[in-house]
């Protein structure tokens, strides 16, 4: 679904109407073709349980239609080549960890794909998140079959993202890749920790954050220990100074910035995410803010902003795009 620095679930989708058609089509060689990922797809009948129920493939699906960034991410990782995209100038502004070509058939957005879009590329595939509304997600899938899966879990953010990409490698016939990026997610995981170490940085107090301005105002999200940021800080051993708030899915907390006076640790880093092609950078308007000036963080020269265009959502691309920049935050 659309997200801006205004929001990251679903919008209301209006009623949505539409016959699909399915068929086949291809797949994309893994980036990289060395070691497990150069073994052959998986062949046969797929059988699993998704968020709805019981899932059926006849074959691993070739030509997919993706609905949601984070799932896009897997399956570029894992070398399949959506067919059809929602909001691909969305995706690409904000998921460069495995940008997909512009020129993809873009099939609306994430709250509100067309289904006439859908259709006329003939998927045999369909893949969501759980933020759509069932109506749209059982029109599709009268006639296409449609993997959904949550957009994250707030009760195990790792845990799901493990359970992502194991399961599109499973529909998709790549369960080679996807054991091959769970493993390196894991070597990547130590490597961050052991920087941290070397820097005198394990266990450091941070927090992270992004935001918008509406009205003139700053409006803040926290990204819990519940959130997929937070849970790869929380595989590196850092200690995230906001804990509290985050909803169940995404583990956000809504925040503004008299709310982080309540952050007491005066060796917490401010860690932020912006993106100059959707709002730009909201600290600008919080130069001349009294409170903003006066927080530990900003008095101590401990604000830092990541490289835009890593997911805040995603999968073991964008967890391993963040791991590089909390250990280049915390340790320039």
């Amino acid at each position: 679904m659309a997200i801006t620095r205004r929001a990251f679930a679903a919008t209301t989708a209006a009623a949505l109407t539409a016959v699909l058609l399915a068929a086949c089509g291809t797949t994309e060689d893994p980036a990289d073709a060395s070691g497990p990922a150069s073994a052959p797809p998986s062949t046969g009948p797929v059988d699993l349980t998704d968020e709805r129920g019981a899932f059926h493939l006849d074959a691993p699906a070739k030509n997919v239609v993706s609905l949601e960034w984070g799932l896009t991410e897997n399956l570029v990782a894992l070398g399949v080549k959506p067919i059809g995209q929602a909001d691909v100038k969305g995706y690409n502004a904000w998921d460069k960890s495995a940008p997909i070509d512009a020129s993809t058939p873009d099939v609306g957005t994430r709250g509100e794909p067309s289904l006439d879009a859908i259709a006329a590329l003939k998927p045999d595939l369909v893949v969501t998140v759980t933020d759509l509304p069932e109506n749209v997600i059982a029109q599709i899938a009268k006639t296409v079959p449609v993997l959904t899966l949550r957009g994250s879990d707030g009760a195990d953010p790792i845990g799901y993202m493990r359970k992502t990409v194991t399961t599109l490698a499973q529909v998709t016939g790549t369960q080679a890749q996807g054991e091959k990026l769970l493993t390196d997610f894991g070597a990547k995981v130590a490597a961050g920790k052991e920087a941290l170490a070397t820097a005198n940085k394990a266990g450091a107090p941070f927090v992270m954050v992004d935001g918008w301005v509406e009205s003139g105002n700053v409006s803040l999200r926290m990204y819990t220990p519940t959130s997929f940021f937070g849970g790869v800080a929380k595989e590196l051993g850092l200690e995230n100074q906001w804990t509290s708030g985050g909803d169940k899915d995404y583990g956000l907390a809504q925040n503004d910035v008299e709310g982080l006076t309540k952050i007491t640790n005066k060796d917490t880093t401010f860690i932020y995410v912006a993106n100059d092609a959707d709002g730009g950078d909201f600290t600008t308007n919080l130069k001349s803010n009294a409170v903003w000036k006066q927080l530990p963080f900003v008095t101590g020269d401990k604000v830092k902003r990541i490289p835009d265009g890593i997911w805040m959502f995603g999968g073991p691309a964008s967890a391993t795009a963040y791991i590089d920049a909390l250990t280049s935050a915390l340790t320039s």
